[in-house]
């Protein structure tokens, strides 16, 4: 019996250590770009911080302090090993097994490999238990006024930093509901930065486990951005998103191509009413030669626009 707990401790203590740095420093406060941040030990004004994500490190070459995820707390919250941890477990809520369908449990998601998969785990917990803090919601359900079971369904969830900012965050799935990136979005309107990725995120095509629902004849949707798929789904309508239309990697093409093949259904595109748009169409057709194109009217400029404009009162 004590080897056990001893066994399960020791383990416990490794995922403190596994979680990903940066995505612990940013919520200690720190701001994080390109692996640096400025140094809160020294008076530093020149992003001394630096974040190893393959070792899971951090060393500031300003005052020389260096080590792991507890290293980190520890030197940030003041606090010693104990309570480094302790802090460290009450930021990663216990999971629970969420309802609905497309999404997996914790327990599957940990075939998640290598760095990615380590820095992305650390974020599925949120997912599973979501909550939204009034700014969330006004942004939602007051400002994008989507249907609260499309919410539900891309289990948006929000957050606030140490400086009181709030975000809300978006997971991104694979077709088999396995969580391989996180977008945060900054709720402050016009703050910046407005969007955050945290290591080892995979946002590409976003809402995938939304084909598995599909049935022949059905209609697809291909939107640009998460906020312009959120305000399809909440037509009823079925929808995937592109991250924008300068971010179409030949991995979603291939994606879409595939998808193309295997399921009987027609395919539909609403671009954003600017040329980027119009370009990703003609991108999109190469792989999906049946792709039907609409036009927005000319007051939008993306479907969330034009989505609002449906749901004003006449």
């Amino acid at each position: 019996m004590n080897n056990s707990k001893f066994k399960m401790d020791r383990i416990e203590l490794q995922k403190l250590r596994d979680l990903p740095i940066e995505g612990v420093a940013e919520r200690l406060g720190l701001q994080v770009v390109r692996h640096k941040a400025l140094c809160p030990f020294p008076d530093d004004h020149h992003a001394s911080l630096s974040f190893c994500v393959r070792r899971n490190t951090y060393h500031c070459f300003a005052c020389g302090a260096h080590g792991g995820v507890i290293d980190l707390a520890m030197n940030l919250l003041h606090k010693d090993f104990r309570e480094a941890c302790r802090w460290l477990t009450d930021e990663t809520p216990s999971p629970s097994l969420p309802e609905g369908r497309g999404y997996t449990s914790t327990t599957e998601s940990s075939s998640l490999s290598g760095e990615a998969g380590r820095g992305v785990a650390f974020y599925e917990r949120f997912f599973q238990r979501p909550w939204l803090s009034p700014e969330a919601r006004k942004f939602l359900f007051e400002e994008r006024r989507l249907d609260e079971r499309v919410v539900r369904w891309c289990r948006l969830t929000s957050w606030r930093d140490r400086q009181g900012v709030p975000w809300l965050q978006i997971p991104y799935y694979d077709r088999e509901g396995k969580l391989v990136g996180v977008q945060n979005r900054n709720l402050v309107p016009g703050a910046l930065p407005r969007f955050r990725f945290p290591a080892g995120s995979q946002c590409g095509i976003y809402n995938l486990p939304v084909l598995n629902l599909l049935t022949p004849g059905e209609e697809l949707w291909i939107t640009e951005g998460a906020s312009d798929c959120w305000a399809m789904l909440s037509t009823g309508r079925k929808a995937i998103a592109i991250p924008s239309a300068t971010l179409l990697t030949q991995k979603d093409k291939e994606q879409l191509s595939i998808v193309h093949c295997q399921l009987s259904i027609e395919i539909h595109i609403f671009p954003d009413r600017d040329l980027p748009g119009e370009q990703l169409f003609l991108q999109l057709q190469k792989v999906i030669p049946n792709l039907q194109h609409h036009q927005l009217p000319p007051s939008c400029k993306d479907f969330s626009d034009y989505y609002l404009l449906q749901k004003k009162p006449p």
